[in-house]
């Protein structure tokens, strides 16, 4: 259902930070249940500040392979004047995504979406976290094993054609199940201030 928000944050860090997300960078999980399935995907990307610009609120970083980028920094971000060349800044997003099977008759979310933002205290490092969970309730309208996909429609009346990793898994559904789609996302950025050198 949102096939596009599912990549975003992998895209965002891999552009930001200017490198391929290499495989000790992405940890994923998958768990098949009888009536569900959850996969979960988790992605750390780490760079170094190399310079700041407050007045155009700029910041250079050095990413993990040596790569140089800039970042602009919104103007939520009220501590960036924090912010020091040395700096480690860690970037982590995760994302998960539960399919469940609802039981004939039973009534589901037509269409949830919650989300929340805690972010630095001021004087303190910038940093901050900020997440959403969407849940949906979608209709099977179609079963392809042969190019495993399956075509849901949402509670809007619009039909969208996704592919199927596990082809298995289109054994677990048939045409007309009501499925409970939750999607979570979260995106937390730490900044780590540069050790000191000593006299």
């Amino acid at each position: 259902m949102r096939k596009k928000a599912i990549a975003v944050g992998l895209m965002l860090i891999a552009l930001c930070f200017g490198v391929e997300v290499s495989a000790q960078q992405v940890e994923t999980k998958t768990v098949n249940k009888k009536k569900s399935i959850e996969k979960q995907r988790v992605v750390t990307a780490k760079g170094t500040v190399e310079a700041i610009n407050l007045e155009k609120r700029v910041v250079t970083l050095k990413g993990a392979k040596g790569k140089v980028f800039d970042v602009i920094v919104s103007e939520k971000a009220k501590n960036l004047p924090q912010l020091k060349v040395g700096d480690k800044v860690t970037v982590k997003y995760s994302e998960a995504m539960a399919v469940r099977m609802m039981k004939p008759g039973e009534s589901g979310p037509i269409f949830e979406r919650a989300g929340g933002v805690a972010a630095a205290k001021p004087g303190e490092k910038p940093g901050g976290v900020a997440g959403s969970t969407t849940s949906v309730t979608a209709k099977v309208e179609a079963i392809d094993k042969k190019q495993p996909s399956v075509t849901l429609k949402g509670p809007e009346g619009k039909t969208v054609t996704i592919a199927v990793e596990n082809p298995k898994n289109l054994n677990k559904i048939k045409v007309g199940d009501q499925l409970e789609i939750t999607y979570t996302e979260a995106l937390a950025v730490s900044v780590t201030a540069a050790k000191t050198k000593k006299k």
